[in-house]
C-alpha cells in the first residue's frame, strides 16, 4: 500500500494553527509530520490545544529542525511568510500560506492596501488564489496556494452568481465577525472587559479584504464594505445590499444560485419560508467547512434590489478548514476528505 503524503505546519500555537491540526490529525488521505513553534520547540500541542488531548503526543518542534515533507502550510502571522518563501520552499514542493501575503497578485495593489512594498513581489505570481470554488482546476495544478481572508470568502461566495451574472451594480457588504478572527494573540481589542457585549464597528470602509473581493470578482461594479465586530468566538455574517442593474424575482434568483453551486460540496442554500433558522446563522457552523448562503428580494425596489446574507466559521471555510479543502485539490483527493463535520446543534 503506498505512504501517505506527509504534510506538516509551520506555526502550530495560533487558532488557525490549532484547527489544522485537529483537521490533519483526522484526515485519512495524509500523514501529519511536525508542526513548527519558535517559543515553544519540545513542548506538547496539547499545551495551546487542549481539545486535542489523548487525541496526539506531538510536540512542537523549531522551525530550525522541520524536515522536508511532501506539503507544507503555514500558519504564520501576516507578513511572516513573505520574507521566508526561498528557505520554505527548500522544506516542500507544495505550500499553501495561510496568511495574507501572497493573496493578492499585483504589487501596487499589496502597497495601496497593507500600506508599504512587499517583500517578495517575484512571489505573487507563483501562487494561486486558494479558493476552490473559483480556482478549482489552477489550484490542482499548482505548488503553491494562498490562504483566503474570511471576510473577502463570505463576501465573493454571496456575490459570486450575480456578478458571473452580470447583474451587479452596486453592493454595500456589512459583514459581523468573531473575536477569533484577531487571532489567538490578545490586544486591547480583544482584551475580555472590552469585548465581552460589544458591537463594535471597527472597520467602516477601507478593509483590506475589499482588494480580495475586488480580484476575485473582478470588479465590474462599484463596491463597499464595513465590518463590525460582535459578540461571537467563531463565524462571520455578511448581509450584502444588492443594487441590480436588472429587476429579478425569487424564481430567476433561484434558478441563478442552483445553477452556481448545485454542484458545490461546501456551499447550501439556506432560505425557508418559516422557521428559526431559515436564514443562514454563524452558530450552526462551528466547526464545520460550510457556507451557507440565503437571499431576499426587496419587493417594494421592484426587484432591483437583493440582500444576499451569507454565513461561515472563520476559523474553517474562513481559514483552515478551506486549507484543507484546497489541499485535497492539490493532492488529487476528494475535496470533501477530512472535512465531513455537520456541526452542532444546540451549541
Amino acid at each position: 500500500m503506498p505512504e501517505l503524503p506527509v504534510v506538516s505546519v509551520v506555526g502550530g500555537r495560533g487558532y488557525v494553527g490549532g484547527e489544522l491540526l485537529r483537521l490533519l490529525l483526522g484526515h485519512p488521505g495524509v500523514t501529519l509530520g511536525q508542526v513548527t513553534s519558535t517559543s515553544h520547540g519540545g513542548r506538547p500541542v496539547t499545551g495551546d490545544h487542549p481539545n486535542l488531548r489523548s487525541v496526539t503526543a506531538l510536540m512542537y518542534t523549531k522551525p530550525a529542525d522541520l524536515e522536508t515533507c511532501d506539503l507544507l502550510i503555514l500558519a504564520q502571522p501576516h507578513g511572516k511568510s513573505a520574507g521566508e518563501m526561498d528557505h520554505w520552499s527548500e522544506r516542500a514542493p507544495r505550500i499553501i500560506d495561510c496568511s495574507a501575503d501572497f493573496r493578492l497578485r499585483d504589487p501596487e495593489t499589496y502597497r495601496h492596501w497593507y500600506g508599504q512594498e512587499h517583500p517578495a513581489p517575484e512571489w505573487l505570481e507563483k501562487f494561486v488564489y486558494g479558493l476552490p470554488e473559483r480556482f478549482r482546476r489552477p489550484i490542482s495544478t499548482a505548488n503553491y496556494v494562498s490562504g483566503v481572508g474570511c471576510n473577502a470568502t463570505v463576501t465573493n461566495l454571496a456575490l459570486a452568481p450575480l456578478s458571473d451574472a452580470g447583474l451587479l451594480d452596486m453592493v454595500v457588504a456589512d459583514i459581523k465577525v468573531a473575536s477569533s478572527e484577531a487571532g489567538a494573540v490578545p490586544g486591547p481589542g480583544s482584551h475580555h472587559p472590552e469585548r465581552s457585549g460589544a458591537v463594535r464597528s471597527y472597520k467602516p470602509t477601507g478593509h483590506r479584504h475589499q482588494a480580495e473581493v475586488e480580484m476575485v470578482l473582478g470588479g465590474g461594479f462599484e463596491f463597499h464594505i464595513s465590518v463590525t465586530a460582535v459578540e461571537l468566538v467563531r463565524g462571520a455574517l455578511v448581509t450584502a445590499h444588492c443594487f441590480l442593474k436588472e429587476a429579478v424575482d425569487d424564481r430567476r434568483l433561484w434558478s441563478i444560485y442552483r445553477q452556481a453551486y448545485s454542484a458545490e460540496p461546501f456551499i447550501r442554500l439556506v432560505k425557508q419560508a418559516r422557521g428559526l433558522y431559515r436564514y443562514p446563522e454563524p452558530k450552526l457552523l462551528a466547526g464545520t467547512n460550510w457556507c451557507d448562503i440565503g437571499f431576499e428580494v426587496d419587493r417594494e425596489a421592484g426587484g432591483r434590489r437583493v440582500v444576499v446574507i451569507a454565513a461561515l466559521d472563520n476559523l474553517m471555510k474562513g481559514a483552515a478548514g478551506n486549507a484543507v479543502q484546497a489541499m485535497n485539490c492539490m493532492l488529487g483527493l476528494d475535496e470533501r476528505t477530512g472535512l465531513g463535520f455537520p456541526g452542532l446543534h444546540p451549541l
